[in-house]
């Protein structure tokens, strides 16, 4: 067995040549979900907490940035996030981190709290509770699906999700509408958290930092617009809190495709003292803080996630945001 532990202090060290390696998860599902099979379920969550917990030294995220702008980060350094604000993570991944005694930091999308549905959740329930056998998109110009497998309505989804994904705001709308009125399907309306929950989730111990309002691209919106996400969401949470949300999240988190350097000047002047993408590879003290980059596991196996980590440890996230920022702003 690999001794992960020694390895991860050999590249991940202390001090001014510190490293903090950034996880995100999104959904933790309560059982197997065999359709959302990319998204772990408690039992893989808590297999991988475990190793993170035996592997590292988790730190709150706002303690790990100011560790890390100052070089004084522990050996082996992390954090933990979630994106989005779904209701699992207060239902599902909240108990199994309080157990491990460990802090998690959630990005919330302000606008779907409280009943709302990101329209991806809305493409995938429509999807998955469609009753037919075969799902004809061919009029919207996204093809024509089989439905008679999980494997095969996973494979609808994702083909969906990225036939839209990068169409303006509007036209993307349009066609979740379209799609949803297609299949018939009932949709959800308890897939986010509620804002009682957020709070419950501060008074965990847990951290909270905004992810916009409506969770668009930045990057496809005039930076009017820009601002006003960046603001608002900050100043909902704020006025839920009652105290600074100073941690910020890029939606989907691509540089370049999903944000510019002109949307990180824009998170910086609003107040937030740090912004996490989407970009692999882990952080240094010479990080722009407003483009930190994070890491996604996927693996279930012990020695998968490792190797995965480690190949993302040895990947300095410095010099791709330093490329980030000069090609943005080219």
């Amino acid at each position: 067995m690999i001794p992960w532990r020694q390895v991860f202090s050999l590249t991940s060290p202390s001090g001014r040549n510190g490293r903090l390696s950034t996880f995100i998860f999104h959904r933790v599902t309560a059982t197997r979900d065999e359709v959302l099979d990319w998204e772990p379920d408690a039992q893989a969550f808590e297999r991988m907490i475990g190793w993170i917990k035996n592997w590292f030294n988790v730190l709150p995220l706002d303690e790990a940035i100011v560790r890390l702008k100052h070089g004084d980060l522990p050996q082996r350094a992390a954090a933990i996030t979630f994106d989005d604000g779904y209701a699992d993570n207060f239902t599902t991944a909240l108990p199994i981190l309080k157990a491990h005694g460990l802090s998690a930091t959630f990005f919330i999308a302000t606008g779907y709290l409280d009943g709302g549905r990101m329209w991806n959740d809305t493409i995938v329930e429509s999807v998955r509770r469609c009753t037919a056998s075969i799902l004809d998109l061919s009029s919207l110009g996204l093809g024509i699906h089989p439905l008679d497998t999980p494997e095969a309505t996973r494979k609808a989804i994702q083909s969906i999700l990225g036939g839209i994904k990068y169409k303006d705001h509007s036209e993307r709308l349009d066609l979740v509408a379209s799609i949803a009125t297609t299949t018939r399907s009932e949709l959800p309306t308890d897939l986010m958290m509620t804002t009682a929950q957020v709070k419950a989730m501060r008074e965990e111990g847990m951290l909270i930092g905004a992810h916009t309002v409506r969770h668009p691209i930045l990057a496809r919106l005039p930076t009017t617009e820009v601002a006003a996400e960046v603001a608002h969401s900050k100043d909902h949470l704020e006025s839920v809190l009652g105290e600074p949300v100073t941690l910020f999240a890029y939606p989907n988190g691509k540089p370049n495709a999903d944000y510019r350097a002109v949307d990180a000047e824009i998170v910086r002047r609003t107040g937030f003292h740090a912004a996490m993408t989407t970009a692999w590879g882990v952080a240094d003290s010479r990080a722009d803080l407003m483009q930190l980059p994070r890491f996604t596991p996927w693996d279930r196996t012990r020695s998968q996630f490792g190797l995965r980590l480690l190949r993302n440890l040895v990947n300095n996230g410095r010099a791709r945001a330093s490329q980030i920022a000069h090609n943005s702003s080219s």
